[in-house]
This record gives C-alpha cells, sequence and structure tokens, in this order.
C-alpha cells in the first residue's frame, strides 16, 4: 500500500502533477510550463494553508510575474550587460539591446514548456519528473550549447525535494548552473514580522544592479555586516533583502537549510540544499503582494558567474557530462 498518491491534472493548455501525502495533509502542484510549482497545501492551526506564493492562475503561470518558483537555467539570476567570455569568445545574451535593456536573468526556461515524464508513488514518496529539452543552439541568442534539463521533484515525510539534472548533449563544453526561485509564507501579511535565520558566514556584495563586485571584493564577512547578518533567528523588520549568502555551514546530513518562521504559530519552513549559495530576496520589487513573502534561492553559483573566474570551474560542464543539484523544503513546527 502507498502512503502517498499522484495524479494528472490540465492547467489550461499545460500540463499538471499533484502530489499527495494524506497521512500529513499536504499537497503539492506542478506545472509544465516552466516546471513551476503553484501549489504547497498544508494542514495548519485546523485549516488548509498555503505555505507557497506561487502563480494564482493561468494568465499568471503565462505571464510569470516575479518568476515564482522558477527553474533558473543555464544561469541564475542575473549576467552583467548579457555579456560573458567563456573559453575566450564572448557571447551577447541581448544583441541590439542598449542602455537600461541590456539584462538578461533567470536563464531560458520560465517560458518553456517541460515534458511531464514520470509520475507515480510508493511507501516513500510521491515523484514527478518534468524534462526539457530546449536549450540548442541556434535557440537562444549568445547560448551556442545543447543542454537537456530535468527536475525531480519528490514529496515525502519531511517536505519536498528537488533533484535538477543538467546534461551537456552538445559537443563543445558548456557555462551552465542550476537555480530555483521559490516563494514562502509562512503568515498572511507583511514578511515584517517574521524571524530568519541563514547559515552563512559570507555576505556577498554587489553593486547598485545586483551584480557581485569583482573578485575578492565580492565577499564580506557578516561579522562586518551587521544589518545583513542573520546567522542567528532575527525579526526581519523592514530589512529589504535581495542579498545572496555564501560560505554556508552544513548540518551533520550535509544539508544547509535557510529558515523562516511566524514566531506567533512556530510554523517554520527549511529551504535546504547541499552546496552553493541561497539568495534571500524580501519580495519589495514584485508586481503584485509586496513583502508579502519571501524568496529564499538555492542557486550552484552565484549572479553573474559566467564573468567570475572563482566561479569558472563549478560552471563548466564538458560534452557527455551531467551535473546534478540537491535542494529541497522542510516542513517544521506544523500544527495541523
Amino acid at each position: 500500500m502507498t502512503a502517498f498518491s499522484v495524479a494528472r491534472d490540465r492547467l489550461g493548455s499545460h500540463e499538471m502533477a499533484i502530489l499527495g501525502d494524506p497521512e500529513r495533509q499536504r499537497q503539492v502542484r506542478i506545472v509544465s510550463r516552466g516546471a513551476a510549482v503553484i501549489g504547497i497545501e498544508i494542514a495548519h492551526e485546523g485549516d488548509a494553508f498555503q505555505l507557497a506564493d506561487g502563480y494564482r492562475d493561468l494568465p499568471e503561470v503565462e505571464q510569470r510575474p516575479g518568476s515564482r518558483y522558477a527553474v533558473m537555467a543555464p544561469f541564475a539570476n542575473r549576467i552583467k550587460d548579457a555579456l560573458y567570455r567563456f573559453d575566450g569568445q564572448t557571447y551577447d545574451l541581448a544583441p541590439g539591446a542598449e542602455g537600461g535593456k541590456r539584462e538578461s536573468r533567470h536563464g531560458f526556461l520560465r517560458d518553456q514548456e517541460f515534458t511531464l515524464e514520470r509520475v507515480d508513488a510508493d511507501a516513500a514518496g510521491a515523484h514527478a519528473v518534468f524534462v526539457n529539452r530546449s536549450i540548442r543552439p541556434g535557440v537562444h541568442a549568445g547560448y551556442p550549447f545543447a543542454i537537456d534539463v530535468s527536475v525531480h521533484y519528490i514529496l515525502n515525510a519531511s517536505g519536498l525535494e528537488v533533484v535538477a539534472s543538467m546534461r551537456n548533449v552538445g559537443e563543445q563544453a558548456a557555462p551552465c548552473f542550476f537555480g530555483w526561485h521559490p516563494y514562502f509564507r509562512v503568515a498572511d501579511g507583511a514578511v515584517d514580522a517574521w524571524e530568519l535565520q541563514v547559515p552563512a558566514s559570507l555576505l556577498i556584495r554587489t553593486d547598485a544592479n545586483f551584480i557581485p563586485l569583482p573578485g575578492d571584493e565580492a565577499y564580506a564577512a557578516l561579522e562586518d555586516e551587521p544589518a545583513m547578518d542573520f546567522r542567528q533567528w532575527r525579526r526581519i523588520g523592514t530589512t529589504e533583502l535581495n542579498h545572496g549568502y555564501a560560505g554556508l555551514h552544513a548540518d551533520a546530513d550535509g544539508r544547509a537549510r535557510t529558515r523562516v518562521r511566524d514566531p506567533k504559530t512556530g510554523l517554520t519552513v527549511a529551504m535546504w540544499q547541499t552546496r552553493g549559495i541561497v539568495l534571500a530576496f524580501t519580495a519589495d520589487t514584485v508586481p503584485r503582494d509586496a513583502r508579502r513573502a519571501i524568496a529564499l534561492e538555492p542557486m550552484e553559483s552565484m549572479s553573474d558567474a559566467f564573468n567570475r573566474e572563482d566561479c569558472a570551474a563549478a560552471i563548466r560542464l564538458e560534452p557527455g557530462a551531467e551535473r546534478l543539484f540537491h535542494c529541497g523544503i522542510e516542513i517544521e513546527n506544523q500544527h495541523a
């Protein structure tokens, strides 16, 4: 007998996987457009509670405001001036654009359809595997590489696991890395009253466009940045966060957990990852419901990694090679 459940459904023209955990009264919905999570429903304080601040309806799925739960590949967040160098050659991700229009962020897959290749459940969890093979030479300006991306979502007793795979199916080495853009809400209302904990030793310093500073200038010890130091639980208050954190400290199981909680009810979400950096964003600039959710973004590498020598080895993927990134969500102190 399986303790978990799965179902297929549709949202407009898009396939949808529904993963269920009846015992703990949890359900996760994932749509094939961008392989985006659009719902994480739990039982809390006697009611159904929506933990994910994802897209609310079909128009939002197709217009993707705020890049909610975006799968970010083959790069995460920003690339400075939409230009990068790889193996001695310069590439332009926004040819013809000028001035403030020269930007590229969050990769290529937010608007792409994924194939729902697997939906099944067993005693340990419910599974959905989404695959995209659209990253090919000639498809995306400035990126003449071939990368297959798959995202395996697993709903289990602790929460939602994500196993992302990037495989170089081309004939040349490629720059690529994975990121995920989940938004969480642990209570109704603004994030100001919530508490945050980030297990990092370093803040990533950026310019006004959120591009990390060059070289070692990008890294600041949190002892020197007290306003951004959340190593111990702290109320978010009026702090505006759009900052990356590095030097993550993992627990004994190898998972580095960034946590947000509602101090009134104790409901806590832990976003975990096994390596990389985490970016915390208090959603001050999103087009709807500003500061009513917090994005905790696990990323293999930092913004503008394509242009950084200190990231070059981490983002390089040789022909035929595959790289995995493992992250997820744990639900703690849930009062059903």
